[in-house]
């Protein structure tokens, strides 16, 4: 690759295939490309058991939560407008700009929230737009603190584009890393599927023997983020991870942080050396003669359904959950699995640091091969 830092060079990208020369053309999307969207899907046509796939904003690009009939899809696909595999579709509200290509397969989507890129000139080629399109800072859209992308937005774009054959080169050589991170991706599913199964067949195979209020003490913080500062001594945790940081802590040694309320209800982490924790969290720590590591484990795969209350916000409450009874063998028992899950867990960790250096290497590379 060339580096073109130095002769900059107007209309051409700071990293270039050294084969390639002259400059990018600047197009607008709407004069070659139209935006389309599905037929709107009422809720009462949806259900949750099963059929084709209906993708909302807060869906797309995972799992679906609900579905349509497989009728209503053959006549909606024929009826109305639909993408053609290989076509960008992109989230107008909620997380915006969200991009995916259709992969041609039976599924249906959210009408004006989410969108497709149908590109018949193919100036532009489907590959190349999607990195164009996922490269964009959307934010600036609009003053307020919802952001919506509309149509004209997407329509008075204005994007720089190569030849086909430089953008099919950049297109594949993207590829190669989007494989790369697919792969990292794949294990460290293993190694998560690894530990939960490990977990779940000491909870399964062994009779709860011990109340969780037995083995656990629970603590409460009155610390808000707005109490945080950018920089201080010792970190501050908050149901994301760090918030912040304060020159005094609530944890000594080592706890399990869990998450009493909200849509992560019941995730915990664990956590060791000196720091602090927000109101939205309680802190759980082992009592003597008991792992704390070990119960941490144990905590990952517990149901905490039966105990969840409120409607609109859910919580949980030691004084419920702590009645639940778990399988707690010997002392010298539960450290033999605490050792080999962590084990396990290290290494996870690793695979993910590989994974965050392969995002920020894709990252640098989306900005430097980019106008």
């Amino acid at each position: 690759m060339a580096n073109n830092n130095e002769n900059k060079v107007l209309n051409v990208p700071p990293l270039r295939f050294s084969e390639f020369s002259g400059e990018w053309e600047k197009v607008r999307l709407g004069d070659n490309c139209n935006i389309q969207m599905c037929k709107r899907i009422m809720a009462a046509q949806t259900n949750t058991e099963g059929g084709v796939p209906f993708y909302k904003i807060g869906t797309i690009g995972g799992k679906a939560d609900a579905y349509i009939s497989k009728d209503l899809f053959d006549e909606y696909k024929v009826k109305y407008s639909f993408p053609h595999k290989g076509e960008v579709m992109i989230t107008c509200a909620g997380t915006v700009g969200k991009c995916i290509i259709y992969n041609g397969e039976d599924s249906y989507y959210q009408d004006s929230n989410i969108v497709w890129i149908d590109n018949p000139n193919n100036i532009i080629t489907n590959d190349f737009l999607y990195h164009l399109l996922s490269k964009i800072n959307w934010s600036h859209l609009n003053s307020t603190t919802i952001v919506r992308i509309y149509n004209d937005d997407l329509r008075n774009l204005k994007l720089y584009c190569p030849l086909h054959d430089e953008q099919k080169k950049i297109t594949h050589f993207l590829s190669l890393i989007n494989e790369r991170i697919a792969t990292q991706n794949k294990i460290i599913e293993k190694y998560e599927s690894l530990i939960k199964g490990i977990a779940q067949n000491i909870a399964r195979s062994n009779s709860p023997n011990i109340r969780l209020s037995e083995c656990l003490e629970c603590s409460s913080s009155t610390l808000q983020e707005s109490d945080v500062c950018e920089n201080g001594a010792y970190p501050v945790y908050g149901a994301n991870g760090v918030v912040g940081y304060i020159n005094n802590y609530n944890t000594l040694s080592e706890a399990v942080y869990i998450i009493k309320d909200g849509s992560g209800v019941g995730t915990v982490s664990y956590v060791t050396g000196k720091c602090s924790v927000t109101g939205t969290l309680n802190i759980l720590q082992a009592k003597d003669g008991y792992s704390l590591r070990y119960l941490y484990y144990l905590l990952k795969v517990f149901n905490f359904e039966p105990y969840k209350t409120g409607m609109a916000i859910p919580h949980i409450y030691f004084k419920d959950y702590g009645k639940a009874k778990i399988f707690c063998p010997l002392y010298s028992e539960q450290l033999k699995y605490a050792i080999l899950l962590s084990t396990i867990d290290n290494k996870l960790s690793t695979e993910q640091d590989i994974l965050k250096s392969l995002n920020l290497e894709k990252q640098y590379l989306l900005r430097q091969m980019f106008i």
